[in-house]
């Protein structure tokens, strides 16, 4: 069984015992979505702790994009349970790059393909994402490359 996997049972069980409610949510719906993934598709299959990691990160952003909404729609209250929810779900991802630790990808990324315009963006991009994955929001990354080619 994916180890991630395990850890997020272990911690809801343990935030049941502490009656810790927004850990206890955040995590069950974070598992039924895990369950959910390991069941759709062709043939029912335990997911490994990279695409468990794939779905705790999609979460995450689920949350920062709805909270980021309420707080637009000036619904301050839900925008503040949203981003609490987002920071239980940020326990579990690894720890993100700065923009200076991403720049030094993209610079070296862009060495290496040896773009020059936005048009070679998708061959620099093919190069980044991997070594960002799960570390950088994609929006991030894909602005740094813009703001390195032009």
């Amino acid at each position: 069984m994916a180890e991630l996997k395990e850890r997020l049972r272990a911690d809801m069980t343990a935030a049941m015992k502490a009656r810790d409610e927004l850990v206890k949510s955040v995590l069950r719906m974070t598992l039924t979505a895990v369950n959910v993934a390991e069941v759709a598709g062709e043939a029912a299959r335990e997911l490994s702790d990279a695409e468990v990691l794939d779905i705790l990160t999609k979460e995450a952003k689920k949350r920062r994009e709805s909270a980021e909404a309420f707080k637009g729609a000036g619904r301050t209250e839900l925008a503040a349970k949203e981003l609490a929810e987002a920071e239980v779900l940020a326990r579990y991802l690894p720890s993100q790059l700065s923009d200076e630790e991403i720049a030094a990808i993209v610079k070296a990324a862009v060495a290496e393909t040896g773009a020059e315009s936005q048009r070679d963006m998708g061959k620099v991009m093919k190069l980044v994402q991997p070594q960002v994955k799960g570390r950088a929001d994609g929006g991030r990354v894909a602005a740094l490359v813009r703001a390195e080619l032009s």
